[in-house]
């Protein structure tokens, strides 16, 4: 494979221009950043600057191996990768998920969430360094001085009007960079913030994660003989989903790779299990044969060919700031922000902080004053990802619940689709702090979000309904994740867009309440302590009242399924009813 060419190669750095911006770390977000930024402002002048060497290991070992819509838009659509994700990656088959059951020796006697078919937007499952190499031909071809083998040693940020310098190292010495603008993608280096000293905000979620890839095809469909469970899927195959195995306190995942290779990964709140049960390979294995021994049998025989092995200990963090318009910088990908595997959310924020990214640049061109902009586009992606971030805080105890938690991955995933994707795939982000019904629209979503969420909780701490195995399709059965889904890509006037926006905030207050009234019917009938206590608290939630009352008014002209909420047999206190 060419290596792409590099600045040594087109003349020294002090015989160059000072650039318009640049980019710190040439890993997936620094790259579609500069690819954007050439897409849209071609008039730039780019540098990324990145310490490893180009091309990486097709194996380069990054989470991020899973994309969703948002992810799959923006690369795909927005940055032109089509040829390359068709002829070179993996077309995804949705997520999938597998609870406990009968001790996980038997994935036909477990509870599985998914689809039957393919979904109609495609996503994919990627190698990071096959993708990240393509992004480096690319940002070569367009132009962009790629700087890789680079380390940086120091950032001098001009407090006032002039270049901002970065003083690197590479293989011709110490040289220094000037740029109008500076961009941190350099991951979990955190560059900018470590330089800012800006506080690496502890978020209300800790967990850890370990994880290694085996050069072997993990499927499975190939963990049973049963033709009624093959059955179930009425295309694709199972081994191309993001395959999760849940139980309580952890997830594991399975991820194809087109490769050939297979990712599998631990995740696990630290309340719920320690992180050094599964922080080496050996313990990593260990822990496997205890929670999911079918997954063990299933990858013991390769150990031979397992090709490394990663960690990240209480991965989830913010930051105080991660846009500055008064001082010309910006963070993108994990060198402000964090959140969890769980979803594949890394790319999808990648793509909209670089979108705002994009939009700065934009108006700093034309000769704005991007100081008050980038403080409202700061102000909302903080809140957009602490809003994200409820989705993960304090849930993990849900995850081997699978009547509890079958509900809430299909809230969350038509939450996803309703307000996080439609407003990507309508270009509305870099909208919102100058559209006030959209803001105000966001504020009330967050609300009805963190109520459910909180909702889930409350469910789970009242009892327990052990499903029969079963199969709950997330898709084709239930009439509005379709639409939800479908309904991202329409074509929309401003009007039009602000009237489906407001739409499906009614809607999912509707089907917030919904759940609730149907939880709630149901532990009422019960007779113990703990189920009395918490009905009567819901009953006293302003909240819960009023998603419940927009329930029961909306469901006659707008009715919707209930096979999103499934029905079990009682194991504790509470069950929905049959």
């Amino acid at each position: 494979m060419e290596k792409p060419p590099t600045v040594e190669q087109r003349g020294s750095v002090s015989d160059l221009p000072t650039f318009d911006v640049a980019i710190l770390g040439g890993g997936v977000a620094g790259l579609t950043l500069a690819l954007e930024l050439h897409k849209e402002l071609p008039h730039l002048d780019v540098a990324i600057i990145e310490r490893n060497e180009h091309p990486v290991p097709e194996t380069t070992h990054k989470v991020g191996e899973s994309t969703v819509e948002i992810a799959a838009h923006y690369l795909r659509d927005r940055l032109g990768l089509a040829d390359h994700l068709d002829q070179d990656q993996l077309r995804k088959f949705g997520l999938r998920m597998f609870f406990t059951g009968h001790g996980n020796s038997d994935i036909t006697q477990r509870v599985e969430l998914g689809s039957s078919i393919f979904a109609p937007l495609t996503s994919y499952q990627l190698d990071r360094g096959r993708l990240e190499n393509e992004l480096g031909r690319r940002c070569a071809a367009a132009g962009v001085h790629f700087l890789s083998g680079h380390s940086v040693d120091r950032i001098a940020l001009d407090p006032g009007e002039a270049p901002h310098s970065v003083t690197l190292s590479g293989p011709a010495g110490q040289r220094t960079l000037q740029a109008q603008w500076i961009v941190d993608a350099s991951g979990r280096a955190q560059l900018l913030r470590r330089h800012l000293k800006l506080n690496r905000t502890k978020v209300g979620h800790s967990a850890n994660a370990a994880w290694f890839r085996v050069a072997h095809p993990l499927d499975v469909e190939e963990w049973t003989q049963d033709p009624s469970w093959a059955q179930r899927i009425s295309e694709g195959e199972r081994a191309l989903s993001t395959n999760h195995l849940m139980g309580s306190g952890y997830w594991v995942w399975l991820i194809r790779l087109a490769t050939g290779a297979t990712s599998v990964g631990i995740v696990a709140g630290a309340e719920h299990h320690d992180f050094s049960t599964f922080n080496t390979l050996e313990r990593a294995l260990g822990f496997l044969s205890e929670h999911e021994p079918q997954c063990a049998k299933a990858v013991v025989p390769h150990i031979d060919k397992i090709k490394d092995f990663r960690v990240m200990r209480d991965y989830s963090y913010s930051c105080d700031k991660v846009f500055s318009g008064q001082q010309r910088w910006c963070m993108t990908g994990e060198s402000g922000v964090f959140l969890d595997p769980l979803y594949s959310p890394g790319l999808d924020l990648i793509a909209i902080s670089n979108g705002l990214v994009v939009d700065l640049l934009r108006r700093s061109g034309l000769g704005q004053d991007v100081g008050p902009v980038a403080d409202l586009h700061d102000i909302l992606f903080l809140r957009l990802t602490n809003l994200w971030l409820a989705t993960y805080e304090n849930q993990y105890g849900l995850m081997g619940n699978a009547q509890v938690m079958s509900s809430k991955v299909i809230w969350d995933t038509a939450f996803y689709w309703a307000v996080f994707g439609l407003l990507f795939f309508q270009d509305k982000f870099r909208e919102v702090g100058s559209t006030p019904s959209i803001a105000e629209t966001l504020e009330e979503l967050s609300v009805t979000s963190n109520r459910m969420q909180q909702f889930f909780r409350e469910w789970d701490g009242v009892g327990n309904s052990e499903l029969d195995p079963q199969f709950i399709d997330l898709l084709a059965p239930i009439e509005f994740m379709l639409r939800l889904h479908s309904e991202m890509t329409d074509d929309l006037t401003p009007a039009q867009f602000e009237q489906r926006f407001r739409g499906n905030a009614e809607f999912l207050a509707q089907l917030a309440g919904q759940l609730m009234n149907t939880v709630i019917r149901a532990c009422a009938e019960r007779l113990d302590e703990a189920s009395i206590e918490q009905v009567q608290a819901w009953q006293r939630d302003e909240h819960v009242s009023h998603f419940v009352a927009t329930f029961r008014r909306e469901r006659l002209k707008n009715p919707t399924t209930d096979r999103w909420i499934p029905v079990g047999s009682p194991r504790a206190n509470c069950t929905t009813p049959s």
